[in-house]
């Protein structure tokens, strides 16, 4: 059918979004073009000037320099040049379509960029490059670009993504689209100003009852962080409960995720063997460490918020009322027994005495 290829694309788009999240791509990175078309291959990476030995020694990548994003600091009003290489592994010579657009971190945490569709307000839109560049069959192409700092930007953390893209057309039921597939890395720039770090955390929860009485239930805890400052946060968020120091989902111990400034982030608690003892407080905790550009940061004071959780113990209620009720009908059963029993001792008498009183008539 003709719309496999679509399929196999939307496919490609996935991998390329992934890719942005983690940083240069130095494994092949595959995207199919129109039908019968050889599928083309290729890596972004940020790259050292053209001729730098260095990275080339480093990186997997001819001119790339082993980082994973760039990092800046800069002044309002200033201007940085930096690089990125471009690597074909195709069997073709391509011509690649480069791009610059504002950053943001997905409900996951991944790191991803605007689409090609969407005006870049923020950072993206400080990024100057060529518009495409074309690179050789089995050839890398390093190419330059600027980061320019509006004179009035605000003081903090601001992060873009550049990336190179081809779009591959796909033709079914008599129309033709355009799939875009791109693959990049982040660009984080921190203007120079007053340092404001902000964290916020709401909480919310409930309860899930086990209908065995004599098992416990488990109770679910969801808190949304929100990144209320003008800098990067690593946050660690605990739960504790009877002792235990329960991570958020996804994340194992000691583990971070990051917020961007203005980012909001749920993550979820699981909370195993809750007994049903009426109202359970349950204690989150968020560790927060600002991110440097050199990698470095400070510690925020943790915020911490109480969950309240009712955990209403309606199986042994269940339970608990039905062995009243086996009980009233016991001792109600009881009682018509003794009635019944007094009943017929009762007639008992009554007929001995009519019978006594025959006899002494007959004498």
């Amino acid at each position: 059918m003709r719309r496999r290829p679509a399929l196999r694309a939307a496919a490609v788009i996935a991998a390329v979004t992934a890719a942005i999240a983690t940083g240069p791509v130095l494994a092949p990175v595959a995207a199919f073009a129109e039908d019968g078309a050889p599928a083309v291959t290729w890596s972004v990476s940020p790259s050292d000037e053209p001729g730098d030995e260095q990275g080339a020694e480093r990186g997997a990548a001819r001119g790339a320099d082993g980082r994973a994003g760039i990092e800046l600091e800069l002044d309002p009003g200033a201007t940085a040049t930096e690089h990125l290489v471009v690597r074909n592994l195709g069997e073709e010579e391509v011509r690649f379509t480069l791009t610059a657009a504002d950053g943001y971190l997905t409900s996951t945490g991944r790191f991803n960029m605007l689409p090609s569709d969407q005006v870049s307000v923020d950072a993206g839109s400080w990024i100057s490059l060529d518009p495409d560049v074309v690179v050789p069959a089995g050839g890398s192409s390093v190419v330059p670009f600027t980061v320019t700092v509006p004179d009035d930007a605000t003081p903090g953390d601001h992060a873009a993504g550049v990336a190179a893209s081809i779009t591959a057309l796909s033709r079914g039921d008599g129309a033709t689209v355009g799939v875009e597939s791109r693959v990049g890395f982040r660009v984080t720039t921190r203007v120079t100003g007053e340092i404001a770090p902000g964290l916020t955390v709401v909480g919310d929860g409930g309860y899930r009852i086990s209908w065995n009485p004599f098992a416990p239930g488990s109770a679910e805890v969801t808190a949304e962080l929100a990144n209320t400052g003008n800098v990067r946060l690593a946050v660690d968020p605990t739960l504790t409960s009877g002792g235990r120091s329960i991570s958020a989902g996804g994340l194992g111990s000691g583990q971070t995720t990051e917020l961007l400034p203005g980012d909001r982030r749920t993550v979820r608690f699981a909370v195993p063997e809750v007994w049903p003892l009426g109202p359970i407080a349950l204690p989150v905790r968020v560790e927060a460490t600002t991110v440097g550009p050199d990698g470095t940061g400070s510690a925020l004071e943790p915020v911490s918020r109480t969950v309240t959780v009712w955990a209403l113990p309606l199986p042994q209620l269940a339970v608990l009322l039905a062995l009243v009720l086996i009980a009233v009908g016991l001792a109600k059963g009881r009682s018509r027994q003794a009635e019944r029993l007094d009943r017929l001792v009762a007639a008992a008498r009554e007929a001995g005495r009519r019978e006594a009183l025959g006899a002494d008539a007959r004498t």
